[in-house]
């Protein structure tokens, strides 16, 4: 039998568009100990030998039917449905036990319900939300433990901050706004202000799992389920109903230990088609209202560049820096614009991340920046006659290090081409260093420093540069480590809108743009082909020495 027992108690959450006050659940008790396994042991035999005509008894018969359903019980509860206990109705049956209006109505009720002798339930029964038990029946953490009647002082207060019901009070005017923080508060300004109010509604499904002829004690009542919904249509349900799984175990406590089993099962009502289309074409109209609302408040006059004027926003972040010989990194960038391109006024076009320290992932110590930095601007075609693509701006950057006295060194150079092509790239750059001599390396080592570029520029084409061949010979340099970036790149120009409504030929340069412009094309070849190149010289990497020189050997002989 414990095998068949569902220990799965915890509370599921569903989520309803329609009244909560359409929910029905059934439940079922069911005593598996003690006199209901003796009663039905016996009312099976007395039945076997009814049908062999051995004996006749009809009293006992009657008798065992009658035991046996008060050990078990069947009810269909609604929300907010009220199925009074036997302590309620002692208790409400003498009307100086009332103290609330509901509570006399409860005695109205009980008096109209004992002449009619029409009680529908006994042991199962429910605490509604306005009901005074309700509050103290919160605190049943299981099913394997009874609804304690002395709430701690905690429990107490929680159970009335759930059970508030007023919405959200406008702030008090009268309270001058020099004066909004609140050096004593109140116990009733706390519960209003300083806590969520969402109003929820509580229901409890109870059990009176006590004796037969000793119902209406308060120490034998359980918690059979606890539904709660609020004005979202929320419902929570503790425990789940139990859907063809195994029966909920309710052991009691005491001297007399019982086992009983709960069977929770939603009854509720479904919709048929008709409703259902009528809801669905309810809930359109409305989401189309409500769209409709919403397009007359934000309208259509987008903010947009002037004719001519291309717009470019860089969303960028730099993520990390992994290679570097010191620790405590940090990262110099600024961003170059060139000829025909402008930038917001007061805009700051460079920037500096915080430090960072390494930590070793994989084979390299890598520093994690996450430095976000953002950049606006703006490029028009001075000459419009001429059909030459743009440079793009330039994001250049310097990798320096700080050690523990204060001292930097500058760790590497690089630069970053912002891509062409709108969308999100992340992109990672190696950097280098210019060398001197081994004394300035001692140094370096020592007392910090070592040699820097005047321009950072150089580390593509000076913008001073005027010839044309740059000569780098006799430059030395070292390569350093590699920075990675992300950059959400966003084009907004007025041309892009003009092109695709009137499916026209793209013919000027900024229309070139806004269909992937050939340079994206062309750094498209080239990253292919750099990473073809990549893959070869890995390959080749991987082979052995002595292969490789036969190869060399072999080719040298065939051209001789």
């Amino acid at each position: 039998m414990a095998d068949v027992w569902c220990t799965d108690t915890g509370e599921a959450v569903y989520r309803s568009r329609d009244a909560v006050k359409n929910l029905r659940i059934r439940v079922r008790i069911q005593r598996m100990t003690s006199t209901a396994a003796l009663s039905q042991h016996l009312h099976q035999q007395v039945l076997s030998q009814q049908e062999r005509g051995a004996i006749e008894l009809d009293n006992f018969t009657s008798q065992t039917r009658s035991s046996s359903t008060i050990d078990e019980e069947e009810m269909v509860v609604g929300w907010q449905e009220k199925f009074f206990s036997q302590y309620e109705v002692d208790l409400y049956q003498t009307e100086s036990n009332c103290q609330t209006p509901l509570e006399r109505q409860y005695h109205t009720e009980i008096l109209a319900m004992e002449r009619a002798k029409r009680r529908k339930n006994q042991r199962i029964f429910t605490y509604t939300d306005f009901d005074r038990f309700a509050k103290w029946e919160e605190q049943a953490q299981s099913l394997l433990t009874p609804a304690q009647p002395i709430p701690t002082l905690l429990a107490e207060r929680m159970a009335s901050v759930r059970h508030r019901r007023q919405e959200r009070r406008p702030v008090d005017s009268s309270v001058p706004k020099s004066r909004l923080i609140m050096w004593e508060p109140s116990e009733e300004f706390i519960k209003n202000s300083h806590t969520i109010n969402t109003p929820v509604q509580s229901m409890y499904i109870m059990g009176d799992l006590g004796p037969s002829g000793k119902l209406g004690l308060k120490e034998n009542e359980y918690v059979l389920c606890t539904i709660r919904a609020d004005s979202n249509g929320v419902i929570t349900i503790k425990p789940d109903f139990n859907n063809n799984r195994g029966a909920y175990r309710i052991e009691t406590v005491g001297e007399k230990r019982e086992v009983w089993q709960l069977y929770l099962e939603n009854t509720s009502a479904d919709i048929n088609a008709e409703e259902k289309d009528r809801e669905q074409r309810m809930y359109r109209d409305l989401y189309t209202r409500h769209k409709d609302y919403l397009n007359s408040l934000v309208g259509q006059d987008f903010e947009m560049p002037p004719p001519g004027v291309l717009r470019l926003i860089v969303n960028g972040e730099i993520v990390s820096a992994q290679g570097y010989e010191y620790d405590n990194l940090y990262v110099h960038f600024f961003l170059d614009l060139p000829n025909s391109w402008s930038n917001v006024p007061f805009h700051c076009l460079s920037g500096v991340t915080q430090t960072c320290r390494t930590r070793i992932l994989g084979k390299e110590d890598v520093a994690f920046f996450s430095y976000p930095f953002s950049f606006e601007s703006f490029f028009r075609k001075e000459d419009e006659s001429d059909e030459s693509l743009p440079q793009w701006p330039v994001l250049y950057f310097k990798v320096l290090s700080l050690d523990f006295w204060q001292r930097y060194r500058t760790e590497g150079y690089g630069f970053l081409v912002i891509p062409s092509t709108p969308g999100c790239h992340k992109m990672t750059c190696r950097t280098w260093r210019p060398l001197q001599s081994s004394t300035a390396e001692l140094r370096r080592f020592f007392i910090g420093g070592g040699p820097e570029l005047e321009d950072v520029s150089y580390v593509r084409i000076p913008g001073t540069f005027k010839g044309e061949r740059l000569s780098r010979c006799g430059f030395r340099t070292q390569t350093t480590g590699s920075v990675t970036f992300t950059l959400n790149c966003i084009q907004h120009a007025r041309a892009f809108i003009d092109a695709s409504t009137l499916k026209r030929r793209r013919q000027t340069v900024l229309d070139q743009l806004g269909g992937h412009s050939q340079q994206g094309s062309v750094y498209n070849v080239l990253e292919a082909f750099q990473k073809a190149r990549k893959r070869m010289h890995d390959a080749r990497e991987s082979l052995p020495r002595d292969l490789i020189s036969t190869a060399v050997q072999l080719n040298s002989e065939s051209s001789a």
